[in-house]
């Protein structure tokens, strides 16, 4: 099991990409929303780790705060190796500010984070599928439409659940 920092997207924002989800199911492709029982929710991660202590976490970011609202244009969709489906938000600078500054204070509270999530390597994402068959997965890409969203707020996934310190945090299980 991983754990991650996220970007959760608004109620509408979430809501567009579950329609997403639910064309994708309709062609026969298993979208987050099946993948992971009906838990998974739609965000963007900032951090992703083998582990991360809440508290910590929570400390290490205290006084930082997502630019209120932080918006995203989701304006393509990618593929990872394998038959990972995503669509990608134009980087803006706040987004690419925001990640540097929570990178920066968890890196200085010693905690150690996966590679390719780090700065200048992170390719800022919101999953929708990760079994795309490889035959439909040109089409998938394609099909894949422009979205405006709104994130919201960040959330640690993963290790105990605990009480957030700041309001822009909520720590959970994943």
């Amino acid at each position: 099991m991983v754990a991650a920092l996220e970007l959760y997207l608004d109620t509408a924002a979430s809501r567009r990409i579950r329609v997403l989800w639910d064309a994708l199911e309709a062609e026969g492709v298993q979208s987050m929303r099946s993948l992971l029982a009906q838990r998974h929710r739609p965000h963007v991660s900032l951090a992703v780790a083998p582990r991360l202590d809440p508290e910590q976490v929570a400390a290490a970011l205290a006084g930082t705060t997502v630019a209120a609202p932080l918006r995203l244009s989701f304006q393509y969709a990618g593929q990872f190796v394998g038959r990972v489906l995503w669509l990608g938000p134009v980087p803006t600078p706040q987004l690419l500010a925001h990640h540097r500054q929570v990178h920066a204070r968890l890196a200085a509270a010693g905690i150690t984070l996966v590679e390719h999530y780090q700065p200048d390597r992170w390719v800022p994402h919101c999953t929708l599928s990760m079994r795309v068959p490889n035959a439909l997965m040109a089409a998938a890409v394609r099909r894949e439409p422009g979205v405006h969203l709104a994130m919201v707020r960040r959330q640690l996934r993963g290790g105990d659940r605990a009480q957030p310190e700041h309001p822009t945090h909520e720590l959970a299980r994943v």
